[in-house]
């Protein structure tokens, strides 16, 4: 069984086997967390998500899916990227943001990774409530076969981290 642990923090100074970015579906950057790992990891990782995009994912990525590439000058191997979904009132969206979390942990053990830091994917911009988007996220990993060992939730602030502590104390409830 995967171990998590939560940790209030930068998630671009987590040194981990794979760090994963909340990215956007251009995969070339963006604001918040996706910009903060193209910042401090370096042109590399511009690099590899442009070639990406030149070859397999030429109108972007899917919000769900996840793909790795390099981690340039982060303290990881690997970058997984996903694509959280937007949070709506109307529509239910949820398995979309499971999803990212599934996904990663796929790459991830295709890769051979077994620790991963994950930030609360699309609880910032995309609107999503920190508390179902904890919920989610946790209950995931919790379900999801993997070799991964170690998954670190790495929390920008105390109300997220606060979030992710009761989700992780919520054993087995739906």
């Amino acid at each position: 069984m995967v171990r998590i642990v939560l940790v209030q923090g930068d998630i671009t100074a987590e040194a981990a086997d794979a760090i994963v970015n909340a990215a956007n579906s251009s995969l070339l950057g963006g604001g918040g967390v996706d910009g903060a790992i193209h910042r401090k990891g370096g042109p590399e990782i511009l690099a590899a998500c442009q070639d990406l995009r030149r070859s397999h994912y030429g109108k972007g990525l899917a919000t769900g899916q996840a793909v790795a590439t390099t981690a340039g000058r982060l303290p990881a191997r690997h970058v997984i990227h996903t694509v959280g979904p937007v949070w709506s009132r109307e529509e239910d969206r949820s398995e979309l943001l499971a999803s990212c979390y599934r996904a990663s942990l796929r790459i991830a053990d295709e890769l051979g990774d077994r620790t991963v830091a994950f930030p609360a994917i699309s609880t910032g911009i995309y609107g999503w409530p920190i508390d179902d988007g904890a919920r989610i996220a946790v209950r995931t990993v919790r379900a999801t076969p993997t070799d991964v060992e170690e998954v670190r939730f790495v929390l920008f602030d105390a109300p997220a981290y606060a979030a992710f502590e009761a989700a992780a104390g919520e054993r087995d409830v739906p």
